[in-house]
């Protein structure tokens, strides 16, 4: 059996490729340059608060996730299946009534559309949760914004709920995502429930990182080039591989394998907030419909060990990248939402660049992660930017490269 397999990065897709490869008895290295596991999931501990980098939820619904992952040891907590959207000084409250049988009549009541729109949701939200995910995905493809068109809902409900919370989903508010993806997305959270895995979801990677064998992976091991023998070190150091899987963010990908196409990347910006105590005391999502913000949400309503000292913390995103100075600006909108935010402590500012993959049609839901013999991609640039998509381009990467290596998979 032919040698050892490296694997440059070490978020989601690297290690879940890094599992397989593993599992079929193969030698691997993940060489990760940052002085952790997980890529763009990871949570840091700052003045005992939990705080991930970026807002990011798990979604139950994935079943890659419930695959990989073992989710009783994340110890998911959930938020409540529904939105308040806030817009002109109060707040109409959205909720799936199959989840919530308390506030089933919420979306009839609620101020975001008329009857017929509601109808035309429903419908659409029916026909998503009833066809399995391969009808979805070879549906006609249009933007988002033309396919909730097509459905006859009108621009009112777009502006007062639909695009305020796609935009949190998929970080940009033109609706100009593919409709596939937009689907399969709306199927998910039907379906599913988001929530945040106890101790930050940071333990999702982890989780997969402790299961490879002590020693496979080495961090603050930053690779220069992928070379026709294997890779190079950027101190000069030159590993031998019979194959190389790049599993970093699109751009370094793009450096390490030239000619590879480069998806344009959605940034976003995160502010986190420690309160005296809950503004909002339950654990929903608010959405923002006049755009000042994207959503803010109390995260240790659902999580509580998100803080050591029994504050809250709240987190509130905004598109694009902003900054600390850009916090009085967001601070004053979080006031009029929740109200009274003087005893409030900002903790930090997360602003990421390169937080999501644009998807717009036309998009492939499978790009190839085999460039070569011997020579991979994977992330979730190669499926769909999500954690799903991550944990199917690993998996699909490693039977790319199990067939071309003699494994057992092809």
């Amino acid at each position: 059996m032919p040698g050892n397999v490296i694997v440059v990065g070490a978020g989601l897709a690297g290690l879940a490729c890094a599992l397989r490869l593993g599992a079929e008895g193969r030698t691997v290295q993940v060489l990760e340059s940052s002085d952790g596991v997980g890529g763009r999931m990871r949570t840091d501990i700052v003045d005992g608060f939990r705080l991930d980098r970026g807002f990011q939820v798990f979604n139950t619904a994935y079943p890659e996730a419930a695959r990989v992952f073992d989710l009783e040891a994340l110890d998911v907590r959930a938020f409540d299946s529904g939105l308040l959207v806030f817009r002109e000084g109060r707040t109409e409250r959205v909720m799936l009534p199959w989840k919530h049988p308390r506030h089933s009549f919420s979306g009839v009541t609620a101020d975001v559309g008329t009857i017929g729109d509601k109808v035309a949701l429903a419908v659409m939200t029916g026909r998503d949760l009833a066809f399995p995910a391969s009808m979805l995905k070879d549906d006609t493809e249009r933007t988002t914004a033309e396919e909730l068109r097509r459905w006859g809902i009108s621009e009112r409900m777009v502006e007062t709920l639909l695009r305020p919370f796609f935009s949190g989903v998929v970080l940009e508010r033109e609706l100009e995502t593919s409709s596939r993806i937009f689907h399969l997305f709306w199927r998910s959270f039907a379906r599913g429930t988001i929530g945040l895995p106890a101790l930050g979801m940071g333990q999702a990677p982890a989780q997969l990182a402790g299961r490879l064998p002590e020693g496979t992976i080495r961090l603050e091991t930053p690779v220069e080039a992928v070379t026709s023998d294997g890779v190079l070190l950027t101190d000069g150091t030159e590993i031998p591989a019979d194959a190389v899987v790049v599993a970093t963010d699109p751009g370094t990908a793009g450096r390490l394998l030239p000619g590879l196409p480069v998806p344009e990347m959605r940034s976003v910006t995160t502010f986190y907030h420690a309160a005296p105590q809950s503004p909002l005391k339950e654990p929903i999502q608010v959405v923002d419909a006049e755009g000042q913000i994207t959503d803010t949400l109390v995260l240790t309503d659902a999580a509580p060990d998100y803080s050591a000292d029994g504050r809250a913390l709240v987190a509130t995103s905004v598109l694009g990248m902003a900054s600390d100075a850009d916090e009085p600006r967001v601070r004053a909108r979080l006031e009029e939402i929740y109200g009274g935010t003087d005893a409030w402590e900002h903790i930090a500012t997360y602003a990421i660049e390169a937080a999501l993959p644009a998807m717009p049609p036309p998009m492939p839901l499978r790009r190839p992660v085999r460039l070569d013999l011997g020579r991979y991609v994977c992330g979730d640039h190669r499926d769909t930017g999500s954690i799903q998509g991550a944990l199917v381009s690993g998996r699909r990467t490693a039977r790319a490269v199990l067939a071309d290596l003699g494994g057992h998979e092809g």
